[in-house]
């Protein structure tokens, strides 16, 4: 322990008896795009001692400028993101427990995802997954570390049950004006802040170090130059989160199986059970223009232009469109009812 973590024990807050509870702690982290990338970094070099990190994503190209983990060679091989980032962070830290899974973040995941975790923290691009993650946070009383990044501007905040307002509280709307990395962009040193804002508040909050914990909203805009840190205060009156204890994201009569990714012309369909890559490799190959596959997933090019993207869990992305009812019809074509 003295030799890795050398330099982080000499930080006196931290210390060994600090070191000796982050290799007892564990933390979930929800997306592994760019801040999830970064936050696991982060954990798996602090030595916090067991990580779990989910994904229902491939890596891409366009991932490539800000998503730390990924390489070329993940995006030749079509590998999901949690998966390429479990083969860098085990070179990385040996120590650690990883807990990879390829997953959709949904009602019916979180409960299992969040089993056992000290903390949560916040890698997603959508206000709704984040909803449903402080939803259930709350319920279990579990800590969370919310962040956001797009454009040039950052937002960051803890949560924690009991002792601070819910993320509903100061923003109760889940509209961002179609405001999103993938419409308007986003670089890449916004995503370090934000995730390092996230990160230093988890190991204040595992190592016990609650009296050094920032009980405020973070925003600001690098490019822009500007900084302002909102006060948490108290609960908003009536809050159905925090207040009420409703936790209307995990309501299950309200879940769709159809979700657009927005800014990605990708629609995910989910259908009633798993899926055998390699018997829908079989069935689809004579219909397709061009197959290929790896031990995560199936990409189909289709005849008419879009990509089917075929998950194990039973997820397919239908790719090159936005239009939910054009996804439902070539789902139904190809994979049916």
């Amino acid at each position: 322990m003295q030799g890795r973590y050398s330099r982080q024990m000499l930080f006196a807050p931290i210390g060994e008896a600090g070191q000796r509870k982050l290799e007892d702690s564990a933390v979930c982290i929800i997306g592994m795009g760019a801040l999830g990338t970064v936050l696991a970094n982060h954990m798996v070099r602090a030595g916090v001692g067991h990580v779990r990190f989910a994904d229902r994503d491939y890596v891409e190209q366009s991932n490539l400028q800000r998503q730390m983990l990924y390489d070329e060679e993940d995006v030749r091989q079509g590998y999901p993101k949690v998966v390429a980032a479990e083969k860098k962070l085990s070179k990385i830290n040996s120590d650690v427990r990883l807990e990879a899974i390829v997953t959709d973040v949904t009602v019916h995941t979180v409960d299992a995802l969040l089993e056992g975790m000290d903390l949560v923290l916040d890698g997603t691009d959508n206000f709704q997954t984040r909803y449903l993650l402080n939803d259930a946070c709350f319920r279990k009383g579990i800590p969370f570390t919310y962040g956001g990044a797009v454009s040039s501007r950052g937002m960051s905040a803890i949560l924690v049950p009991g002792s601070t307002p819910c993320l509903r509280c100061f923003i109760p709307s889940a509209d961002s004006g179609g405001q999103t990395c993938d419409t308007i962009g986003v670089i890449a040193p916004v995503v370090d802040i934000v995730a390092s804002y996230q990160a230093v508040e988890a190991l204040k909050f595992l190592v016990g170090a609650s009296d050094s914990r920032r009980n405020s909203l973070v925003t600001f805009d690098l490019w822009q130059n500007r900084y302002f840190e909102m006060k948490l205060g108290e609960a908003t009156p009536g809050c159905p989160c925090c207040q009420l204890k409703q936790y209307p994201a995990l309501d299950t009569t309200e879940q769709d199986s159809t979700i657009s990714l927005c800014g990605r012309s990708t629609v995910q369909m989910t259908g009633s059970g798993p899926l055998d890559l390699e018997l829908w490799r079989e069935r689809l190959a004579p219909a397709a223009v061009e197959v290929t596959a790896n031990a995560y997933l199936l990409r189909v090019e289709l005849p008419e232009g879009e990509r089917l993207v075929l998950f194990p869990d039973g997820r397919v992305f239908v790719q090159g469109t936005d239009d939910v009812v054009r996804a439902k019809t070539l789902y139904a074509r190809y994979i049916g009812a």
